[in-house]
């Protein structure tokens, strides 16, 4: 038995002599070091002299010979906002007396090794930190600590939290060992013993590999690791740091109303990534269903919002969809009504939408003072949106073609055309259920429109077509949209013929509806037209692509390849890769704050009669699509750039171009941007992993490692275990591509999904979310038929979202397109735990540089005429692949993970 576990221990030694907190830092051999901290006390400021930290290496290593020396530790803690307003009453008293006696933190050091005569593990030495000063944003407490010689070299820390309030431990600071100081990097909430007896475990920033694990903490790696997996019995509690798995049966609400029941998302029927599990009670009406709750559990350590500005975002979205959405429906009280005139959609940047005089629109003005602002003299506010820059720039840019298809290369879902390669086009989808697979877009319809430049044969052979088909996809679902109220929906394919210029051009949209209600299947393709009544037919087949392609955009390309499919990577990566391992070091920034948002996706976006089903086309069968989706499209190998550029027949490889591909659209800027970035990744990530993989069987011996990527397959994405697509990890190499993959999706393609989603979306003709009304000629009513006859334009606004829909969905994408003020964007600050090895950290550098040099070659790209996809009169610039960015919605910069 483990005799100083992670609870008090009767072998602990505890140091005789606690130091003065006027004393100095003093070195092993009596000297005074350099500053790291300046601490504040009662207004005056002091510094603690700390010398740089050691590389970690050998941290504290003494011989036998010599004698005992003193040791003294920094623990910094975050003030948090959490912790002022629970630090009131009783438990304030007590913790201040706590901290008068100086009993705040109890701090245990543990040996490296075992006692090389007995085989058993060393006592540990503790001491009481006292509380010493603080500045603006921490407190700091000191520790002192008398070592023996025979200590040995410092394996870890355990701590345990005094207080009777929760705290976030910053990082412990040792000085005073022989071979130098020691920074130990922790970022993690401390419980009160008096809530959680079991003490907190912190391993120095040293990596090691699981045989690498230092004799006197191997026990201590692997009990860690249990605790971290939980039993996977009962409710997590807010304080719990448990990571497990579960399917998405939480989205619905059965018992307040059946229209709120939603099928469980994951498993046979309806396969899915797995989320984390919170073990909350299931429903009344349906026990496959999973409580709703006004708190979604996620693991401590991940709800970082009450300390990091960079999780501001996750709070704001929470205050708008739950007191801003509410008081838009009061102000709009028809739900259903759209926009009388295009001039009324112009209102919502000029003069915005007065919102009622309730409490929670002036608490909104002080969370989103982008969006609310407070009229003076009513005491009211006002809704008002920043006017995009596509808008600014050219507000008749979206009613053109040519921006249509420039945006389906450089727009924010790039990732979804594709090359031509059979033709005619046809349906796999059963004939026999959804009627005749042909194409209504027949090869002389297209070669009317292309006969000036090549024949279809002539154009399949250069590599000249391309499709959004979004038709087998949809149709399934179109029977079952249609009986929502104010949803209509199709099947579709557009078709684009990539000109002489470099830029696509649409030729023809094909919408079909299957059969139905004992009607035969309908279809018809449109085509740009020179007569009035072709015309407005293309542009109204071009919003419901539009409303196809949002949908798409939201659901699959944002929702679920990024957020949804990461999170089994962060569930497994905590469950099976020790803090201490390198692997998850290097991962650990990319995985940071998004099982937070996600969570709230689940509360209050992605579930039932939230905003992407109030919203969007698919309405209440959203997750359902996006299940579809992951079923029929989603694989892991095909997640990495190259490989998806090339399985879309964008790209082929060849050795001898940059990147070792040949794109088959040369001005792609999702794809040339993006190529920078992943081929940065891979280059940080191949330097990475040799150095602490030195041989390449070290990679199967790996005993964590090869949990942690069993476990993604065969539980996070369990229900796809059985593909044979997965790759193997077997290599070194193996590991690099597994890791560029990650980390790529997390950081570059949610960026180039994301954050331009204001800029494309706030106005709303350009990308509706939802198409209201089906097309003129499909079996129209006589009243349609003259309306559309004689009011084009009124048509074209009644298939457009209701006010209702679109002031909220505005909102929302505000929200989410908007950078915290501290964001951690790609390769911009070194990891405390890279810092401390030189090789390490100069590969980081060169990474760090790679990016700062992209940002100039994205700068002249952005500035060369002759790249007619992202520069030209009124177009805006692509930046979104541009690694860094100010806060605000600026339409650039990669952070490091999903945040938002």
């Amino acid at each position: 038995m483990l005799s100083h576990s992670f609870h008090k221990s009767p072998r602990c030694i505890t140091a005789q002599t606690l130091i003065p907190w006027c004393n100095h830092f003093v070195s092993g051999e009596g000297k005074k070091v350099a500053s790291f901290f300046k601490i504040q006390r009662h207004s005056k400021q002091r510094k603690l002299r700390l010398r740089h930290p050691s590389n970690g290496v050998k941290a504290g290593l003494f011989s036998s010979r010599q004698k005992s020396v003193s040791v003294k530790a920094v623990v910094t803690v975050i003030e948090t906002v959490g912790a002022a307003l629970t630090h009131l009453g009783l438990s304030r008293g007590l913790d201040e007396m706590a901290d008068l006696l100086g009993r705040t933190i109890l701090v245990e050091l543990v040996a490296a090794d075992l006692d090389p005569k007995s085989g058993l593990e060393k006592p540990t030495v503790q001491s009481y930190a006292r509380k010493i000063g603080s500045d603006d944003s921490s407190t700091f407490y000191e520790a002192s600590f008398e070592i023996g010689g025979d200590f040995g070299e410092m394996g870890a820390v355990l701590v345990e939290n005094e207080h009777h309030r929760e705290m976030f431990v910053k990082s412990i600071a040792l000085d005073g060992f022989p071979s130098g100081p020691i920074h130990i990097n922790c970022n993690s909430w401390v419980q009160p013993k008096f809530d959680n007896p079991t003490k907190r475990l912190f391993f120095s920033n040293k990596s090691y590999l699981p045989f690498q694990t230092p004799s006197g903490v191997k026990v201590l790696r692997e009990k860690e690791l249990e605790i971290l997996r939980g039993d996977g019995q009962g409710e997590r509690e807010t304080s719990d740091r448990i990571y497990d798995y579960d399917v998405y049966n939480d989205l619905g609400d059965p018992d307040n109303d059946q229209d709120s029941a939603r099928p469980v998302i994951g498993g046979p029927d309806h396969p899915y990534p797995r989320r984390c599990r919170t073990g909350r009670p299931r429903t009344k009406k349906d026990p496959l269903s999973e409580s709703r709750s006004s708190d979604v559990y996620v693991p401590r350590d991940e709800a970082f919002s009450e300390i990091k500005q960079a999780t501001f975002n996750a709070k704001t979205v929470y205050s708008v969809v739950h007191a801003l959405v509410p008081s838009l429906k009061t102000t709009l009280a028809d739900p259903d009504l759209g926009f009388p005139f295009f001039s009324a959609i112009d209102t919502l940047f000029n003069e915005g939408i007065v919102l009622p005089d309730v409490p929670t629109t002036g608490f909104l003005g002080n969370i989103v003072p982008r969006l609310v602002r407070a009229i003076a003299d009513t005491g009211n506010s006002v809704l008002r949106f920043e006017t995009p820059e596509f808008v600014d720039r050219d507000r008749l840019a979206w009613f053109r073609d040519a921006e249509f298809a420039r945006q389906t290369l450089s727009g924010i879902n790039p990732c979804a055309i594709q090359l031509v390669t059979e033709w005619p086009l046809k349906s796999k989808l059963d004939p026999e259920v959804y009627g005749p697979p042909e194409s209504a877009i027949t090869t002389e319809l297209v070669e009317q429109d292309i006969r000036g430049f090549c024949s279809i044969e002539e154009a399949l052979k250069q590599k000249k077509l391309f499709v959004l088909d979004y038709h087998d996809l949809l149709l399934p679902f179109v029977k079952r949209v249609r009986e929502l109220k104010g949803r209509t929906l199709y099947g579709s394919r557009t078709l684009f013929f990539l000109m002489p210029s470099g830029t696509l051009r649409p030729i023809a949209i094909e919408l079909t509806r299957p059969k139905m209600d004992g009607k035969p299947q309908w279809k018809h393709a449109f085509n740009p037209s020179w007569e009035p009544t072709g015309i407005w037919l293309w542009r109204l087949a071009k919003t419901h692509v539009l409303a196809h392609d949002s949908g798409y955009h939201q659901l699959i390309s944002h929702w679920l390849r990024t957020h949804c499919c990461t999170e089994p990577y962060i569930i497994a990566t905590h469950r099976q890769l020790s803090a201490m391992h390198p692997i998850y070091r290097l991962l650990h920034p990319h995985l940071r704050y998004t099982m937070e948002i996600n969570a709230l996706a689940r509360q209050a976006l992605v579930n039932a009669k939230g905003i992407i089903e109030a919203s969007f086309s698919p309405g209440k069968y959203s997750m359902e699509l996006s299940s579809a989706a992951y079923d029929q499209l989603w694989q892991f190998d095909l997640q990495a750039l190259p490989a998806d550029l090339i399985n879309r027949g964008l790209a082929v490889e060849d050795p001898t171009a940059p990147h070792g591909l040949k794109l088959t659209i040369e001005d792609y800027p999702y794809a040339n941007d993006g190529l920078l970035i992943w081929d940065a990744i891979k280059q940080w990530v191949t330097d990475y992993v040799p150095h602490f993989y030195p041989e390449p069987d070290l990679i199967q011996s790996d005993t964590e490692l090869q949990a942690w990527w069993t476990e993604i397959r065969t539980v996070g994405h369990g229900d796809k275990k059985d593909e044979p697509w997965w790759p193997e990890l077997k290599t070194p190499d193996d590991l690099i591509g597994i890791l560029t993959t990650i980390i790529w999706i997390a950081s570059g393609h949610h960026a180039a999904v994301n954050f331009g989603q204001f800029d494309y979306g706030a106005y709303f003709p350009n990308r509706p979310t939802v198409a209201r009304a089906p097309m003129p000629i499909e079996e129209p009513s006589p009243a349609d038929k003259k309306k559309f006859m004689e009011r084009p334009e009124a048509f074209l606004l009644d298939c457009f979202p209701s006010q209702a829909e679109a002031t909220t969905v505005m909102t929302i994408l505000d929200v989410l397109s908007n950078h915290s003020p501290d964001e951690e964007y790609i390769g911009g600050q070194v990891e405390a735990c890279w810092a401390d090895d030189k090789i390490i950290k100069a590969a980081f550098e060169r990474f760090h540089g790679k990016l700062m040099e992209i940002e100039g070659m994205i700068d002249a790209r952005n500035a060369d005429e002759k790249l007619k996809n992202r520069s030209g009169a009124g177009v805006v610039p692509y930046e979104l692949l541009k690694p860094y960015s100010g806060p605000g919605v600026t339409g650039k910069g990669v952070p490091n993970s999903i945040s938002i």
